[in-house]
Parts: structure tokens; C-alpha cells; sequence
């Protein structure tokens, strides 16, 4: 069984919206059902652990209760990193859970082929993230303003989630990271500390992590454009079952009208 962690204990300093980002809404829904739903019928996917505020525990439990189609949803209270926020809902995983996958709250636009492309690749290697390739060149420069170096671009990737793990993996890697004081950028460079290989599974730009004002007016015309795309494609299936019946019909009438 597959379990997905979702740390949204975050209050987003850089949205300057005075509650937590994960709140607020993208095209009438709140950021956070709009991730929580991304993982509704996805094979595998048994269980969602949400991390929040302690004192928003409740109402989201029963916030996403109403909503239909997901599988078994845990809320947790959170910590005051994000780091912590993940180690108190690796607690709360399911024992059945063999493959555990941490995705941000602020990701509301992955979708279904990502998340089941980690899933399959964390699976076979024991670690996986999505990623996509660095479009920008990329400068390393000193404290003082200067530039040391150039790193080749090609070997640059921008780091997304979800990140998926073996359940062996993940949690010897959070273990050990507490033991030592160490607090990593994200959950794969804690497996990466203690030697284990990360598989990259190839990203979609289109999967951004909404953190500004900006963000949300981007995300938002994202939703948009897939929304008109979900139209067109059922337009386009209803045309061709209607050019299928047509046929049908067509054949029937001839073949009455030689008898």
C-alpha cells in the first residue's frame, strides 16, 4: 500500500496573507483539497496523512471528510519546520504502508503520470523524486556578491514532489536525521546523507509550488487551461460515440433497405 504525507503546517511568510497558505483559495476551492484530491484514484494509494497547525486539526478532519472519492485520510498536528511536520505524520503511517510518498501542500497541479511514475520508480529503487531540468544557467556566487563558478546546466535539475520511498528507507533516513541534529532541504537529502541512491523521475513545469501572490494568479489560469482541456476532450469523445452511432444506424437502414 501506498501512503502519501502531506506537510501543510506551514503559515507561507512570502504569501503575506496572514493565515496558512494551504487555505487559501485557487478557483473557488481551498490549495489544500485541490492537492489532497490529486491522489483521489490513483492506484495503490490507500491512505493520505495530512500534516497542519494543531489548532486546525479538527476542522480539517472534517473538511475532508465531506469530500468523496478519497481514500482514508489522517490529520495530524504539524511542527514548527517542515521536517518536524513529516517526522509526526510518518508516526501516524499506517503499518500496511510499504511505499510512503511526501508531497507539499502548495503543489495543487501534479499530476496522475508523476505521481505514479514515483510511486513505480521509489518502488523498484527504494527512492525517487520529480524533477525537471534547469532552464535558467545557473550561478555560484560568494557572500560578498561574486561569481565563483558556472555549473554545467545539463547536469542542474530543479527538485519537485512528490518524493517517494520504501518505508525502510524513509524512516531509517528521519530516524537518523534526528539522532544527528540534521535538518535537510528536502526529504530526499536526508536518504541522500546516508548513501542511498535518489532516482530522478521526470517533472512537468507545469508543477509549481505556490508560494507568492503570483503564484496564485498562475496556478489559477493553470486550473483554467486544464479545466477548458477536460471540455474539449469530452466533447470531442461525445462527437466521436455519436459519429460511432450514426454509422451503426447508417448500416442498419441500408441492410434493411437490400432485403
Amino acid at each position: 500500500m501506498v501512503s502519501v504525507i502531506i506537510p501543510a503546517a506551514g503559515k507561507g511568510t512570502r504569501m503575506k496573507a496572514g493565515i496558512n497558505k494551504a487555505f487559501l483559495e485557487l478557483a473557488g476551492k481551498p490549495m489544500l483539497f485541490r492537492t489532497v484530491m490529486r491522489f483521489a484514484g490513483i492506484e495503490g494509494v490507500g491512505e493520505i496523512v495530512v500534516a497542519v497547525g494543531a489548532d486546525e486539526v479538527a476542522f480539517i478532519r472534517w473538511s475532508l471528510s465531506k469530500i468523496p472519492g478519497l481514500p482514508a485520510v489522517k490529520v495530524v498536528a504539524g511542527g514548527s519546520e517542515r521536517q518536524m511536520s513529516v517526522a509526526n505524520a510518518l508516526k501516524a503511517v499506517s503499518e500496511d504502508a510499504d511505499t510512503i510518498l511526501v508531497h507539499d501542500a502548495a503543489r495543487p497541479l501534479v499530476t496522475k503520470s508523476v505521481i505514479e511514475s514515483v510511486i513505480a520508480e521509489a518502488q523498484k529503487s527504494g527512492a525517487a523524486i520529480a524533477a525537471v531540468k534547469a532552464k535558467n544557467t545557473i550561478k555560484r556566487v560568494s557572500a560578498d556578491g561574486v561569481v565563483e563558478d558556472t555549473p554545467d546546466r545539463s547536469t542542474l535539475w530543479e527538485v519537485q514532489t512528490p518524493q517517494g520511498f520504501s518505508r525502510g528507507v524513509i524512516m531509517e533516513a528521519y530516524l537518523r536525521a534526528m539522532q544527528d541534529g540534521f535538518v535537510g532541504t528536502d526529504d530526499a537529502s536526508l536518504v541522500e546523507r546516508m548513501g542511498h541512491p535518489v532516482r530522478v523521475v521526470e517533472g512537468t513545469y507545469r508543477n509549481i509550488k505556490v508560494t507568492s501572490p503570483e503564484d496564485i494568479l498562475m496556478a489559477e489560469a493553470m486550473l483554467r487551461d486544464e479545466a477548458i482541456g477536460k471540455a474539449k476532450d469530452g466533447i470531442e469523445t461525445l462527437m466521436v460515440k455519436l459519429a460511432e452511432k450514426a454509422i451503426t444506424l447508417r448500416q442498419k437502414v441500408e441492410k434493411e433497405m437490400r432485403k
